[in-house]
């Protein structure tokens, strides 16, 4: 059981470990560092630059605003895989004409399942323990004058180690919170057209598992960001465009995290083919490049994305992130 539990802690260290690395999380905010994990391939494969995108299901993970030039429905799976564990997100974006655009997301963080063995080292499992993350989000954006979108969202976050079987000595708990993503775009028309987008994410209570001394506080982050597009085809002629992503991310949670550019690159024709490459300037193992490929066939998109670490030692392979976008 003392093996058991002390697997446990190792795990859960580990959890935190991996989202310090990925997104810049202090360590001393375990229960709610997921949070800062980029989720979509997209956002991945640009270097985590999000705070001037838009028009997918992946804006309910950066910007909110980035909702309102949705003019279709959108569905979308999101996963990802890392030496922590694997992620899944359900997202499900609709406009409503004359509104703006509504959003809901499932996002679940699995950190894989530990073995309980018996008191005293008997042979056996006798149980199993599951520690997991989990966050349900509604999201609403909508144009507040020509050029102007602005976006909030409110999402009910979790952490919870789960037991089935023999649990009577493990330390399973549950903590809640909850927090609100705001952000703001304005879209300059030009005949190479920038957009502008401010964003604050994880804004929100501490996350308390155990009791109130030790509450995690949510890793609450201000991004500035622009995205240009440099090259624009003419109307009506396909052939090769160019888009350049930028983003400051800093702390508002006083943790003494360093702000940190994020760049990203995109270009294709059309949506039939997108190509994206990235670069994380973080201060941490997780610093690096990203790459990404987008394919899209009818209604159907897929996006692929894959990270390169400047070093190794956040575990044995880095995380890579595959996206399903479904339009309705």
């Amino acid at each position: 059981m003392r093996r058991s539990r002390s697997s446990a802690l190792v795990l859960l260290a580990l959890a935190g470990a991996a989202a310090a690395a990925g997104a810049q999380a202090p360590a001393d905010v375990s229960g709610a560092a997921f949070l800062l994990l980029p989720v979509g391939a997209r956002t991945t494969a640009l270097g985590q630059a999000s705070a001037a995108d838009g028009g997918t299901t992946e804006a309910l993970f950066g910007n909110p605003a980035g909702l309102a030039p949705i003019r279709r429905g959108e569905a979308g799976i999101h996963h990802y895989n890392a030496f922590f564990g694997h992620a899944d997100a359900l997202a499900l974006a609709v406009p409503v004409n004359g509104m703006g655009a509504f959003g809901l997301t499932a996002y679940i963080v699995d950190y894989g399942d530990l073995e309980v063995t018996p008191p005293g080292g008997g042979q056996g499992p006798i149980g199993q323990v599951s520690p997991r993350n989990l966050t349900l989000q509604v999201a609403f954006a909508t144009e507040v004058a020509d050029g102007i979108a602005t976006g909030i969202a409110y999402k009910l976050v979790q952490f919870r180690v789960d037991c089935s079987g023999d649990c009577r000595q493990v330390p399973t708990a549950v903590g809640t919170t909850h927090a609100v993503d705001v952000g703001v775009q304005w879209a300059v028309r030009s005949a190479t057209p920038l957009v502008i987008g401010v964003a604050v994410r994880h804004l929100g209570f501490p996350l308390q598992v155990n009791n109130q001394a030790q509450a995690d506080p949510l890793p609450t982050r201000l991004v500035v960001g622009v995205r240009w597009q440099l090259v624009r085809p003419p109307q009506g002629i396909d052939a090769l465009d160019l888009a350049v992503l930028a983003d400051v991310q800093g702390s508002l949670a006083g943790d003494g995290v360093n702000p940190a550019p994020l760049v990203g690159l995109e270009s294709g024709v059309r949506d039939l083919v997108r190509l994206r490459f990235g670069y994380a300037f973080v201060d941490t193992e997780a610093s690096g490049p990203s790459l990404g490929l987008g394919v899209r066939v009818g209604r159907l998109g897929l996006d692929l994305a894959r990270t390169f670490y400047a070093t190794d030692a956040v575990g044995e392979s880095e995380p890579v992130h595959l996206s399903l976008r479904f339009a309705l």
